[in-house]
């Protein structure tokens, strides 16, 4: 299969989206920008555009996927109905990086699902994603770009060297502002609770719902024999080739450990401006504030395969701080857990 990869800029007008509306209506699946990562999208009432989804993906039957609408009007289509909170999260969030999940319509296939009575739903605030939405006229089903367990793409680039021949069809449209999936709550339990951390953080679901669980998931393996009800609750995701293993330490321990190591292309990740004791190559993802670790997280672990790392040692973000329990938990899922303190 032939992929087209195509620039679309955020002013260019609805023309430029037709052939991508056009793969759209036939159940062909598009891969679009979001602000938090780059979505393989398809007609989310098409079976077989889900089926595509899935195949491209290499990504298991049992994870449910995320389906993105341009406006909040078009959730009453998708979900049986629409309580006060989830209102008042609309309106404080969307368009934005907020996934909310909520008792499904007959309208929604189980394949989108995974057989769960339950949709989760999302309005992007990018606006190439909302335009590809309003011009297919469909809400599209949308999981990472990306082949399935591997870092999700933050560029078009990364969906192209994943996808290139699996998939017709692929837009530019520069690299997301996030770089991390978005957060996921399910308003259909009784207290509203936290499934996948994201840029709209712990504390700010708190200012809007009062009360909100975290479940043992966002920072532990799922449970053997759990259902996954949210996307990214798998016990290993967004992992490079390289080895992962996180350190938690202060940072000359951190070096220590590091600097003693032996083996054979041994990389370190660590925040900015903290390589000058280290002997071993390295890569700064960002400052300790959430935000730029989140922008650069991704980048950060596809790149350790670039340079053909064998294993990197990452430092281990503040746990005290619930503003990372976002990349936190992308970097327990990449290292599979594994975690050494020093």
């Amino acid at each position: 299969m032939k992929t087209e990869f195509v620039k679309i800029s955020v002013t260019d007008g609805i023309e430029k989206y037709t052939d991508a509306a056009k793969l759209l209506k036939e159940n062909q699946v598009v891969g679009m920008p979001t602000e938090t990562v780059y979505g393989l999208a398809g007609n989310a009432y098409s079976d077989e555009a889900v089926k595509r989804i899935f195949e491209a993906k290499g990504r298991p039957q049992d994870n449910p996927l995320i389906v993105h609408i341009s406006e909040l009007s078009e959730i009453y289509d998708l979900v049986s109905e629409v309580p006060e909170i989830a209102k008042k999260l609309a309106d404080a969030f969307w368009p934005g990086p907020l996934t909310m999940i909520l008792p499904k319509s007959p309208k929604v296939p189980l394949s989108v699902t995974a057989g769960l009575d339950t949709v989760a739903v999302r309005c992007p605030s990018h606006p190439i994603a909302r335009n590809l939405i309003k011009a297919s006229g469909v809400p599209l089903a949308a999981p990472s770009a990306n082949i399935s367990g591997k870092p999700s793409p933050t560029k078009a680039q990364h969906v192209y060297d994943d996808l290139k021949g699996r998939i017709p069809y692929i837009i530019d449209g520069g690299e997301c502002l996030e770089g991390v999936e978005s957060t996921v709550i399910t308003l259909a339990t009784n207290t509203p609770k936290l499934l996948r951390p994201g840029n709209v953080t712990l504390s700010q679901l708190k200012c809007v719902l009062g009360e909100v669980q975290v479940d043992d998931a966002v920072l532990n393996p799922l449970k053997k024999g759990e259902k996954v009800s949210s996307p990214g609750m798998k016990y290993k995701h967004y992992s490079p080739v390289a080895e992962i293993v996180l350190v938690r330490g202060e940072y000359d321990n951190f070096v220590e450990y590091v600097n003693s190591y032996r083996g054979e292309k041994v990389y370190a990740m660590i925040f900015d401006n903290e390589g000058e004791k280290l002997n071993v190559p390295y890569i700064e993802y960002g400052t300790k504030d959430y935000k730029t670790l989140s922008h650069s997280l991704f980048d950060s672990l596809r790149e350790l395969d670039k340079l053909g790392a064998n294993i990197c040692f990452v430092r281990y973000p503040d746990e005290n701080n619930d503003d990372n329990l976002a990349v936190l938990n992308r970097l327990l899922r990449a290292a599979g857990f594994k975690v050494i303190d020093v």
